[in-house]
């Protein structure tokens, strides 16, 4: 073989093996498609001829701790056009323009778009839609959405928060939440041509997406209502800027109700100001003035330093410390412990103070869980101020006796007295009871949290029966009084510090009062706070009604029996013998709403009921939501002994 052919003969082999490998190739390639990308490259091509709009999820429902809705999604119809359809635009804007509120050019440009799919108007009302639908034009579609819904109003708007349109959560229990909340988008598919036009000849196909889980809340909405409107009418009455309400079960650290104000309708978002969405309770903080005096005396009692006979010379209202003076509202001499929380005096406060010295004062101060963060599930909590011991002067020991240089939140006073009124456990406070996946299944439910023992129960029992004294004869909280139940409670009336200063405003301060009932077991510990009243600033004037008025309506509607007999008038010799039985048996007394007639609730809003029972007194059990269509007892019949007095709301 000549070496050319040889060469000839290489250069086929060469060529061949080339072939080959390249075949190799290419089958492999074809395999690996067919194969293994098969799914990916199909989704590739229906993404090429399809349009796909995702559509507004289902968010969960948040209700009540009764099962009351609060917050859900409507279904709800939105308009979208194909334009390719629309043979008469201007028809179709002339008609639709004035329905929808837009101007005709606006729609126009909307419709001359060179589209299958363009959104008109999201989240029509049921009206609206209607309205649009009996035109019957041609090119005009309807999917239907979710919208956002709170039926309640104003009722716990702050705790609850709202959504944007996505709907992402934006404020409160919304946003905490919204991982669980969210529900899976639908899908709303067209289908177009290679250059991406839509065709006019294909229909758009709906894929329903997956509901949210929904939220259940230690809120009572009753409870709830109750707190804003007393509050409202204070704040109102007062000339306030806004004040607070936080209600408390002890026991456990669930928060029963939480209203500020100003307040808001998160169904009509935009009417009000960012700061009307605020809720004040966890992110604003206050310095707490003589509602702090209690923690102190814990303090004091439970390191035996003095016991509740033990007297403390008040200096007939004047006492000089660290340069300064420190006055009382009254001239003072020797007073018990009992008496000093009774009357308020500062100077009995402060040498309180000086007797625990700054340390033991400061840790005290921080188990009662303030200068720290709750944890409540709310966004937006401040954690207050306390300074290190290492930084206070005499004076500022004294001062932070008595609630002066210490800021804390609302919420954080009501957890640290819950310590007072469980005995002696700083329970964690929190909002949400359990949530529910999209079918209804318990995915989570919240175990009521002791963050720690903070006094013993005898400590916490000693200053219960101490605080008793302030709405008793001769207390600076009789206002806070409420018939039928012992109250422990305490006012209090801060400075608010001057921001142009630096120092304490002469005219601006905050009243408050916060109390516990039934004093003996307390079910509830409840903080009213009003924010720069005019005139009368101070707590026992302006926040002690408050308290009372709520204090007592959630008493009647919790059903709690009073543990005290009522002296309205002298009774019989045989009647104080029938009672005195009573009370050795400890048999619960006739209720206050025996002998009434029952007023015709036919028709009423949850709110009127409400607005009657306060109006007359009476305990009623409510259930359902929309109006009144059915009571027990009828209209007009005697409310007997052991009946049981209910309403329920319907459509």
């Amino acid at each position: 073989m000549t070496p050319t052919e040889r060469s000839m003969q290489i250069r086929i082999r060469l060529i061949g093996v080339i072939f080959v490998a390249a075949f190799l190739a290419i089958a492999a390639r074809a395999g690996y498609l067919q194969l293994v990308m098969a799914e990916d490259l199909a989704a590739r091509g229906n993404q090429q001829h399809q349009r796909v709009i995702k559509l507004t999820p289902q968010r969960g429902a948040i209700y009540d701790r009764n099962g009351e809705e609060l917050a859900l999604s409507l279904e709800v119809k939105s308009l979208y056009a194909n334009p390719r359809e629309i043979k008469n635009l201007r028809k179709v804007a002339k008609l639709l323009a004035p329905v929808l509120g837009i101007t005709k050019k606006r729609l126009r440009r909307k419709l001359a778009e060179k589209k299958s799919f363009v959104w008109i108007e999201r989240r029509l009302s049921p009206k609206l839609a209607q309205q649009v639908a009996d035109f019957k034009l041609p090119g005009l579609h309807f999917v239907r959405e979710h919208k956002r819904y709170y039926p309640r109003g104003q009722v716990a708007s702050q705790v609850i928060g709202f959504t944007g349109l996505d709907p992402k959560g934006l404020e409160g229990i919304e946003l905490i939440y919204d991982a669980d909340l969210q529900g899976e988008a639908g899908l709303l598919i067209s289908e177009r041509d290679a250059r991406g036009r839509g065709l006019a000849t294909a229909g758009q196909v709906v894929r329903g997406g997956a509901p949210g889980g929904s939220l259940f809340l230690t809120i009572d909405r009753t409870l709830q209502y109750i707190a804003e409107k007393e509050l409202a009418r204070q704040v109102k009455a007062s000339g306030a800027v806004g004040g607070t309400v936080v209600m408390l079960e002890p026991a456990s650290g669930r928060v029963l109700a939480m209203a500020s104000q100003p307040s808001y309708n998160p169904n009509a978002i935009n009417r009000y100001r960012p700061a009307d969405w605020r809720n004040r309770a966890v992110s604003d903080a206050f310095e707490p003035g003589s509602i702090f005096k209690p923690f102190l005396l814990a303090g004091v009692l439970e390191e035996g330093l003095l016991s509740p006979s033990s007297r403390i010379d008040c200096e007939n209202g004047r006492f000089e410390v660290g340069g300064k003076t420190i006055r009382d509202h009254k001239r003072y001499g020797k007073l018990k412990l009992a008496e000093i929380i009774k009357y308020s005096s500062n100077i009995g406060f402060a040498k309180l103070g000086k007797k625990l010295e700054r340390e033991r004062l400061y840790n005290y101060i921080r188990d009662f869980g303030f200068g720290e963060k709750t944890g409540i599930d709310l966004p937006g909590e401040e954690d207050g101020l306390v300074r290190s011991p290492n930084r206070w002067f005499e004076i500022d020991l004294a001062t932070i006796s008595f609630g002066q240089g210490i800021s804390v939140t609302p919420l954080q006073m009501v957890a640290a007295m819950g310590v007072i009124a469980n005995g002696g456990l700083l329970m964690e406070p929190y909002l949400v009871e359990k949530i529910v996946d999209g079918q209804g299944a318990q995915v989570y439910r919240r175990q009521p949290h002791a963050v720690r023992r903070v006094i013993s129960e005898s400590t916490a029992r000693l200053v219960r029966n101490m605080m008793v004294g302030v709405t008793e004869a001769g207390g600076t909280g009789t206002r806070g009084a409420v018939a039928g139940y012992g109250v422990a409670g305490k006012t209090g009336t801060a400075q608010k510090v001057d921001p142009v200063t630096g120092g304490y405003s002469v005219d601006k301060r905050v009243a408050s009062f916060i109390g516990m009932l039934p004093a003996e077991n307390p079910a509830l510990v409840v903080l009213v706070t009003v924010d720069e009243p005019q005139n009368q600033p101070y707590g026992g004037l302006v926040a002690a009604p408050v308290f009372s008025r709520i204090a007592d309506e959630s008493m009647r509607y919790l059903d709690i029996p009073p543990t005290e007999v009522v002296a309205r008038r002298e009774l019989p010799e045989s009647r104080k013998k029938t009672q005195l039985k009573r009370r050795k048996k400890n048999v619960q007394p006739v209720r206050a709403d025996v002998g009434k007639r029952m007023p015709n609730f036919r028709g009423m809003s949850y709110r009127q009921v409400l607005d009657a029972m306060g109006r007359k007194g009476l305990n009623i059990k409510l259930s359902g939501s929309g109006k009144v269509v059915e009571q027990s007892p009828r209209a007009g019949e005697a409310i007997r002994y052991g009946a049981e007095i209910w309403v329920r709301f319907g459509a």
